[in-house]
């Protein structure tokens, strides 16, 4: 497995399973016991998402060393303390602690969470500590004034949304990024200039766009609960694209490489 490499020293995979919509029970349970048999070793989950427990039961069946997972939740902002919440996300996952605990996004500004993530980190119940959906100007605030600054960030990319800026922040501040949603919850997959690359390649257009965020040294958590599908996105570590594939993929952006974790009108909090 190709990883990344936060500022704790601890490698995070390059390619991991998330599990947003996936609801609670023997799909969660399945779909993560099927990327943990495909090779994957990054589990992504949330308060938010309300399939913790199952994540955790799926974690203890498949008879995996818990040290050989990198699990990351991440604290519903509306709720008042990260350290009492990974508490909790604790007893539902079923383990002592996360490899990953991520502001889910900045409600309430940029800093209001981030001295109960430290606690949480301080706590030893999360290894690492980061956010989620923060915009690099976020992302600076949080960093200048802590004491542990964010080593990740998770943000919606693709071709699509190729928010460069925003990436290249990350990079500069040794913060790794993430993004999640690569196959534009299925919208992408059509794209004729996807669709092209995939056939000329031999690969499916699932694989080319998460394989375009790996080229872009980009952490990717594509979501699916269909084990076929998930075992099809994790060959994506098998090939590589060629330049004028990637150019090809560049050239389908909105952003303009904006350095903001999300467009104008589609921010959920306040």
């Amino acid at each position: 497995m190709q990883a990344l490499k936060l500022s704790n020293g601890a490698e995070i995979p390059a390619l991991g399973l998330g599990v947003w919509q996936v609801p609670e029970g023997p799909v969660t349970e399945g779909a993560v016991v099927a990327a943990l048999e495909a090779g994957y070793r990054l589990i992504d989950t949330a308060q938010a998402y309300g399939n913790e427990q199952s994540v955790g039961r799926a974690l203890r069946s498949s008879g995996l060393p818990r040290e050989e997972i990198f699990l990351t939740t991440k604290f519903l902002p509306s709720r008042r303390d990260p350290l009492a919440e990974m508490k909790k996300s604790l007893e539902r996952l079923d383990t002592d602690y996360v490899d990953l605990y991520l502001v889910h996004w900045p409600q309430g500004g940029p800093t209001a969470a981030w001295p109960g993530m430290e606690a949480a980190h301080a706590a030893g119940l999360a290894k690492a500590i980061g956010v989620s959906n923060f915009s690099a100007a976020e992302l600076a605030t949080v960093s200048k004034s802590s004491e542990v600054a964010p080593m990740a960030n998770q943000f919606q990319y693709s071709p699509f949304l190729d928010r460069r800026t925003l990436v290249e922040a990350c990079l500069a501040a040794n913060v790794v990024p993430q993004g999640y949603s690569p196959l534009g919850t299925g919208e992408h997959l059509d794209d004729p200039a996807v669709a092209k690359i995939a056939a000329t390649t031999g690969r499916t257009p699932a694989q080319i766009l998460i394989r375009w965020s790996l080229q872009r040294g980009v952490s990717v958590i594509p979501k699916s609960s269909t084990p076929a599908r998930i075992k099809e996105n994790y060959a994506a570590l098998d090939f590589e694209l060629d330049e004028a594939a990637m150019a090809t993929l560049d050239a389908l952006d909105t952003t303009n490489h904006t350095p903001e974790a999300k467009a104008p009108g589609q921010k959920w909090w306040s």
